[in-house]
């Protein structure tokens, strides 16, 4: 598969916020990720495009057999032929080529070879079409990845008979990517799931062909090497490669947060840097091995295995410093593109309240049914719609598309903790409880926050593009990372590229913090949050899980320390690095105490 043209990549940002960003920037070259849990969502953008552009559609029903992974498959063919032809019309319209070719390589980074290629041949451009053409012919289109989250692959049923796994949520996904055109990578999020993985197997596109290229890549979305090893691992005994490992920060990004013991992002990245080519390496033999076993060609080299990374940078600075540092393949940026329309879909009204908002504004939630900490903005239009129904004394949801139904705490088959049938049957069972005024109150309090965000982030894709809102409401939630904060303006591609290869055209505000730093103050927050939850006496294994947690973040400050003498010229600016850092670290044992306290 062929190299980017950029150093960044825009990650997956809820289901619907970048269901259609590959149309928007594929053709310059830049990588981006669609959700596809939600397969009604896609259908519906599918047949808004499909009329748009004019291209046969022919509706898939959800009651049609296998029509999930058939409704993913149809909407991944669309997106590409959807891109191919508006490929084909910049390259053929030899009238707008150099207009085409100029948008395109003004994007890259200056330091590309295209850029000074172009700017010879601009110098007499009408003596050099047939160079041009050329040049042009050897810009890539950006990849049109797909993201699954491992954890939402829940049973269906028809007819009240469950049906085999191959259909379970996740599976059907799977399928419907891999029987798409596509030739792009699959990227699985929120942690490891077997039988998924294993699933991978029977799918020819994943093996490399004759000459070792695999039509369909696998990344995996990790919180630490640890975690790259053993999935990685798992999956070359199969005959699988991970063909990259994107790690993300747990508590520093956007969407779900799956916080590690205390593990940031500096030292994990440095931890890939000293072992990567260890890594390779091992998980090269088991390979090797196991497409041997399978009778299978095996590539002449070591196939290609990235490193990169997402969650909290903010500046060009910061961009350059993660790959120059620890030589980084791409960097993910995300919640900074919720403010371009160009880009993502968010409705006006929420992106409105995104330039506004505050670090109060902010949190980490617990409104997601899977039971995980979720980034989420106050007084979102899916809250407010929430608060509204408390208030009728009618709480939950609907429940439309039953995407988080996991949960069998009252029924035989799963249904989702934020529907109206399990709030319903759990405020029941907290009645039959003999709880103080102020101890119900805080247990309704937290039955009834979830919310129906299987819904809510995708609703703002319809709203964008016209598409009606009557079966799911006009409630929108989003899931920003803490990120946001620091960005207020609406701006366009261009503007948001030129930023990140730092040439300007975008404020920041100025007291924003180092990510490292933002990342560590997360981390004690949660930290001291996890503490206050605490009733009672301490088992021995929380307090084993604490006491690692906290000299996780020890040696995490000792090394940012260490980094800020080692890398002069990236923190000469930043002359509050060290004081904040101490300033952490009597904030971290202040916590200690408490602990040892709790522990007496």
């Amino acid at each position: 598969m062929k190299n980017s043209l950029h150093t960044f990549h825009i990650p997956v940002m809820g289901i619907g916020f970048t269901v259609d960003t590959p149309l928007k920037v594929a053709p310059f070259g830049i990588d981006s990720v669609i959700a596809i849990g939600d397969d009604g969502l896609l259908e519906k953008m599918r047949k808004m495009y499909s009329e748009k552009f004019s291209l046969d559609y022919r509706p898939i029903s959800k009651n049609s057999p296998d029509a999930r992974a058939n409704r993913i498959t149809a909407y991944l063919n669309m997106v590409q032929t959807l891109v191919t032809n508006k490929w084909r019309e910049m390259q053929s319209n030899t009238h707008k080529l150099i207009t085409n070719v100029a948008e395109i390589i003004e994007m890259l980074p200056d330091n590309h070879s295209l850029v000074s290629e172009f700017q010879k041949l601009r110098t007499n451009l009408p003596r050099n079409t047939s160079e041009l053409k050329r040049l042009f012919n050897r810009i890539t289109l950006g990849r049109i990845d797909v993201n699954i989250m491992t954890k939402l692959d829940k049973e269906n049923y028809v007819n009240g008979v469950e049906l085999p796994r191959e259909f379970n949520d996740a599976h059907a996904a799977l399928r419907g990517y891999a029987q798409s055109d596509l030739t792009s990578a699959i990227i699985f999020s929120a942690g490891m799931n077997p039988r998924l993985y294993s699933y991978l197997e029977e799918f020819e596109d994943f093996y490399p062909d004759s000459e070792g290229g695999m039509k369909k890549e696998i990344i995996l979305k990790v919180s630490d090497f640890r975690s790259a090893y053993i999935q990685g691992l798992f999956m070359a005994k199969k005959g699988l490669w991970v063909s990259e490992f994107r790690v993300e920060s747990g508590l520093n990004c956007g969407g779900h947060a799956f916080a590690t013991a205390g593990h940031l992002m500096g030292p994990i990245l440095e931890e890939f840097k000293e072992k990567r080519r260890d890594l390779i390496q091992t998980i090269h033999e088991k390979y090797v091995e196991a497409l041997g076993k399978k009778s299978r060609s095996v590539p002449n080299q070591i196939p290609e295995l990235r490193i990169t990374v997402q969650g909290g940078v903010g500046t060009p600075e910061e961009h350059q410093f993660l790959i120059d540092r620890y030589q980084l393949d791409s960097v993910g940026w995300g919640t900074p593109f919720l403010l371009v329309p160009e880009v993502t879909n968010v409705d006006q009204e929420t992106r409105d309240k995104l330039k506004e908002a505050r670090e109060k504004d902010l949190y980490l939630s617990n409104i997601s049914p899977l039971g995980v900490p979720f980034h989420s903005l106050r007084n979102n239009s899916k809250d407010e719609e929430k608060l509204m129904n408390i208030r009728k004394g009618r709480p939950g949801s609907a429940c439309p598309k039953e995407l988080l139904s996991l949960n069998k705490e009252f029924t035989d088959k799963p249904i989702c903790t934020a529907s109206r049938q399990y709030q319903r049957l759990k405020l029941l069972e907290l009645e039959r409880k003999q709880l103080s005024p102020e101890k119900r109150k805080k247990e309704e309090e937290r039955i009834t926050e979830k919310s129906c965000i299987c819904v809510g982030l995708g609703t703002a894709a319809l709203k964008v593009n016209g598409i009606d809102t009557r079966r799911e409401g006009p409630g929108v939630s989003i899931c920003p990372g803490p990120n946001m904060a620091y960005f207020s303006e609406e701006v366009n591609l261009q503007t948001m590229v030129d930023h990140i290869y730092g040439r300007g055209g975008l404020t920041v505000r100025a007291d924003r913090p180092h990510m490292f730093i933002k990342e560590l103050s997360l981390y004690l927050a949660y930290f001291e949050n996890e503490l206050k939850e605490i009733e009672g006496s301490l088992s021995t294994k929380q307090e084993k899980y604490f006491n690692k947690f906290a000299q996780n973040l020890k040696q995490g400050i000792a090394y940012y320390k260490n980094i800020c003498t080692e890398c002069t010229d990236h923190f000469k600016d930043d002359h509050d690095f060290i004081k904040t850092l101490d300033k952490s670290m009597d904030q971290l044992e202040e916590n200690l105490r408490r602990l040892h306290t709790i522990c007496i």
